[in-house]
């Protein structure tokens, strides 16, 4: 394979070199790859529903987090992010499912959501104590499924938001600042449409800004402060903090859109995997 940009994977900022190879257009190199091999991770592969589960040693095995990978819907898969959701299992001590769901043109909403919920389901019959993680769109799809939780019950114990894309219509004022070598307004309206395949733009489940959000459980957002996609992310905390909900925003200074996936190359990515993965395990471990 021909690589149209090298990137430096040594460099504490691999995932913006990353972005801008990908705005240029041309191959890149492999998404995986921005970020560390996890040490001691069991990886299974699981057939139905369609994933892979990542279990560090000496796991809790009553606690799991499902976790649901980003991309625009147009890309990605549990192998992708197998790196990133990998170190959060070892920094949670509790295991991960990273599931996979079909991608756009093949699969339109609600399809991804109904394949997350079903993933859910089948991890609630492994662990009793299940949060959600996801990054980008991943996170569009989390804060789906817990916007349905029926019951108390049902519903998670906790999210996790890497880089949440929570605004279709990509109305930030973020998008305005230049600093995102790639995500500008056009191409995330795009994306937003080619998922939406004609359907309408304001069902809470697409559009979590409009929706009743005092019932969801503590949430940890994690955004990158360079990213065209910060006030996606400032909006979500302010308004689960008006709706009563608890909150945590973490805007890491410089970052660019999922910058975590540069997890054991990076230090900003790496402390907030740690910093995530001890927030999970206090809410997740007895």
């Amino acid at each position: 394979m021909t690589i149209d940009h090298v990137i430096d994977r040594t460099s504490s900022d691999a995932v913006r070199g990353y972005w801008q190879a990908v705005a240029r257009g041309g191959e890149v190199p492999p998404w995986q790859d921005l970020g560390a091999e996890p040490v001691g991770i069991e990886a299974t592969r699981i057939a139905d529903p369609p994933g892979l589960w990542l279990q560090p040693p000496g796991a809790d095995t009553g606690a799991a987090v499902l976790a649901v990978h980003g991309g625009g819907f147009v890309s990605g898969s549990a192998l992708t992010h197998s790196r990133l959701f990998g170190h959060l299992a070892l920094a949670a001590g509790v295991p991960v499912f990273a599931m996979d769901y079909g991608l756009v043109p093949g699969h339109v909403f609600p399809s991804q959501l109904e394949q997350t919920a079903r993933a859910y389901r089948w991890l609630r019959g492994r662990a009793s104590r299940v949060a959600l993680a996801g990054d980008s769109c991943g996170a569009l799809l989390v804060l789906g499924l817990a916007l349905q939780a029926q019951s108390a019950d049902a519903a998670s114990r906790a999210l996790f938001l890497m880089s949440p894309w929570t605004d279709l219509d990509a109305a930030g004022a973020s998008y305005e600042r230049g600093t995102d070598p790639f995500f500008t307004r056009e191409v995330v309206r795009a994306l937003a449409d080619a998922y939406l395949a004609g359907a309408y733009r304001h069902d809470l489940r697409t559009a979590p800004l409009e929706a009743d959000l005092r019932d969801l459980p503590p949430t940890l957002v994690q955004v990158g402060g360079d990213e065209a996609l910060l006030d996606d992310a400032v909006a979500l905390a302010r308004r689960l903090g008006l709706a009563g909900a608890e909150v945590r925003l973490d805007v890491a200074p410089g970052r660019l859109h999922t910058f975590q996936m540069a997890v054991g190359r990076s230090d900003a990515a790496t402390r907030a995997i740690a910093e995530a993965g001890a927030w999970l395990r206090s809410i997740l471990v007895p």
